[in-house]
């Protein structure tokens, strides 16, 4: 890429840009949300034209018109917005641009195994051909959009925060594929947030800031507090909020008993007092977002009782824990399929949950609401240039702020976090970070899932580690470390024997 620029209106998503990657490298993309790696990506994709700039590939310049062009090309990308079609099947997902054929019409069985052997290259041989997408949990469906991408054998792959919805497993399963393609001489863009993957992987990473090109260093070269310094532009001194010293004469908000759901959730007990943050901790798939769902209301068949202030809660519905005597909001794992209606404004996806605030009669107060999305907006420090502007065209970071603006209008006293900080930039997770504890500070009742464990050392006062839809142990004070909580969850004792 020489001197690539790329504005909306008035707003410089890149600014003269020069960028190059070579074959056989993994090159890390870092930046904060907002930064311009999206739209980076975008343009070598082919998904989005610059403004001005040039773009090169194998010394040829190339004017993409389109994704078809750009993978004509051996450029192909796996956006962290998943591409597949949730009615169709694995195998026809695979195999949607350009199905085995037989006598004009498609070859199902050739197509089916052609589905095996690309599973089977990712080593997710237990995903069933003919299994319908929506039916895969999102890890699994993040390992099929990558098996897609491995099906147009290509010259450049970019990975736009590839493995932030994966198990550990899936994980490294995803560093061999990436490892064997750059062995194999392709070339690998690699955008993450998280520090310790481009550690182990990136040959070189270029660090964005604000539409810029700031650095490309070696592997090696920089200290991480040195690049996060540079995605930043500023001293990051405190990683996560100082903890208050707990209040056990708070009362409890959210009391759970026996609460079960078919073999996912089983016989799950404990007690969230006011200002308190709780993390659900254990590896992924234990039942901590179906606990998550089943206490927001979303599950059907629950047993057990939840009380709210000592009230009865019905499971009825979100409607009910919406107007429980401590209002809930559940702020769910995926943005974009569960937290936001892309196509929609800025304004009506941060008022949609509580427009009944706004509605006099058979009247919409449309100023009351505009105040109060301004204000939410101020007060998250969430990056708009139009209040009408699809909230697609934010940053993923603005994106989940919108979300967490959404619930947080509607005064909750219990705030349900489903590994909110997935996918978002250091310096956002600070400000959600802060954000949660300011939350707790103020006497809402905070119960926090995340797959990242320091995530949950740092901002949690207990954490409940879960194993198969169990609750295992509860971690507080100095048990609350790394080493306990990967060993319970993992289900073995200090001595590393199975429990």
């Amino acid at each position: 890429m020489k001197h690539i620029s790329k504005h909306y209106g008035g707003i410089a998503a890149l600014s003269d840009v020069d960028f190059v990657a070579f074959p056989g490298e993994i090159h890390a993309v870092l930046g904060e949300n907002g930064a311009g790696k999206s739209t980076l990506i975008k343009i070598a994709a082919g998904v989005t034209d610059p403004s001005a700039g040039e773009l090169y590939v194998a010394g040829k310049r190339v004017n993409f018109r389109n994704p078809t062009e750009a993978m004509a090309a051996g450029v192909v990308c796996v956006f962290q917005e998943l591409s597949l079609l949730p009615d169709m099947t694995v195998a026809d997902n695979l195999s949607i641009v350009a199905p085995p054929l037989r006598g004009g019409l498609i070859d199902s069985r050739a197509q089916r195994e052609r589905a095996r052997e690309l599973l089977a290259m990712i080593g997710c041989e237990d995903i069933h051909p003919l299994e319908l997408v929506r039916n895969l949990p999102l890890s699994r469906r993040q390992m099929v959009e990558i098996a897609k991408a491995l099906a147009k054998r290509p010259k450049l792959l970019i990975l736009d925060e590839a493995t932030s919805a994966l198990t550990a497993a899936d994980v490294e399963r995803v560093y061999a594929i990436i490892r064997r393609l750059r062995s194999e001489g392709a070339g690998i863009l690699y955008v993450s947030h998280r520090m310790h993957e481009i550690e182990a992987l990136a040959d070189c990473a270029t660090v964005f800031r604000n539409g810029r090109r700031i650095e490309t260093f070696r592997k090696g070269e920089r200290s991480v507090s040195a690049i996060v310094q540079m995605m930043i532009g500023r001293e990051l001194i405190h990683h996560y909020p100082e903890k208050p010293t707990p209040d056990s004469g708070a009362r409890v908000a959210l009391s759970v008993k026996n609460l079960s759901w078919g073999q996912q959730l089983r016989d799950i007990s404990f007690d969230v007092r006011k200002g308190e943050i709780v993390g659900l901790g254990g590896l992924d798939g234990q039942g901590q977002r179906s606990l998550l769902f089943a206490l927001f209301g979303v599950l059907k068949g629950i047993s057990g009782t939840v009380e709210v202030l000592g009230k009865p809660l019905r499971l009825s519905g979100p409607r009910s824990a919406m107007r429980a005597a401590l209002p809930m909001a559940l702020i769910p794992e995926d943005r974009k399929t569960e937290g936001l209606l892309l196509s929609m404004n800025i304004r009506d996806n941060i008022s949609l949950a509580s427009l009944s605030r706004f509605q006099k009669g058979l009247r919409f107060d449309r100023g009351r609401e505009h105040f109060a999305v301004e204000r939410m907006i101020e007060s998250l420090s969430i990056k708009i240039s139009d209040l009408a502007a699809a909230v697609s065209t934010l940053s993923g970071g603005n994106q989940q702020k919108v979300v967490l603006a959404k619930w947080l209008m509607t005064d909750p006293g219990i705030i349900l976090l489903n590994d909110p900080t997935r996918g978002i930039d250091v310096g956002t997770k600070q400000e959600v970070y802060r954000l949660l504890r300011d939350l707790a500070d103020s006497g809402v009742a905070v119960l926090f899932y995340s797959t990242d464990y320091a995530e949950l050392i740092g901002c949690c006062d207990r954490v409940l580690v879960m194993y198969g839809g169990s609750i295992a142990r509860e971690l507080s004070g100095t048990d609350l470390n790394e080493r306990t909580m990967i060993e319970t969850a993992l289900n073995v004792d200090d001595k590393g024997q199975a429990a």
